[in-house]
């Protein structure tokens, strides 16, 4: 049991977790063991996201006066809260972690200011991370180039090998 300064801490540092978490999922997690969840835990921490189980009435509470008020609904049962900077990450190792793990389910979250059900979670897991998408336009815009320089190289050659036919041809 919490007593009153314990619940306002808890109040006061929820409150503040979602309101400065740009990315927010929430789980159920019943039936999972102490060695799976410190597994996901570890997973998350590697990556700067904070994997908390919650006390769902006192989190309710904490939801109040928050960004994120209207996830009060999913706080149900066993519960647990990723908090993080990078939605797609956070879904991606949730979502991962969910399919090698029935126990774990994903039942919703908020990215920046929407509100994401469990399609839309699964959504963002499939799309590529910030660093994922830089590789991919650079990618893009290095191949016109390459292909460029490699055009330009080619007729250099055939015009280097042009050369000495058309001197032997000329009297």
């Amino acid at each position: 049991m919490m007593n009153k300064e314990q619940k306002k801490n808890y109040i006061d540092n929820m409150s503040s977790q979602f309101e400065n978490s740009k990315a927010i999922m929430v789980t159920h997690y019943q039936g999972l063991t102490m060695p799976q969840l410190d597994e996901l835990r570890a997973k998350m921490r590697d990556h700067g996201i904070v994997f908390k189980i919650t006390k769902n009435r006192i989190t309710k509470l904490a939801l109040q006066k928050t960004k994120c008020k209207d996830l009060s609904d999913l706080f149900s049962g066993p519960t647990a809260v990723a908090f993080g900077e990078d939605a797609i990450m956070s879904a991606r190792i949730l979502s991962k972690f969910a399919k090698d793990n029935e126990n774990l389910k994903l039942i919703g979250g908020i990215m920046d200011n929407e509100i994401l059900d469990q399609a839309g979670i699964q959504n963002i897991a499939n799309l590529p991370t910030l660093d994922e998408a830089r590789a991919n336009i650079v990618g893009i815009l290095n191949a016109p180039a390459s292909k460029l320089v490699s055009i330009l190289l080619a007729r250099s050659e055939k015009m280097s090998s042009l050369s000495p036919e058309i001197s032997e041809k000329q009297p």
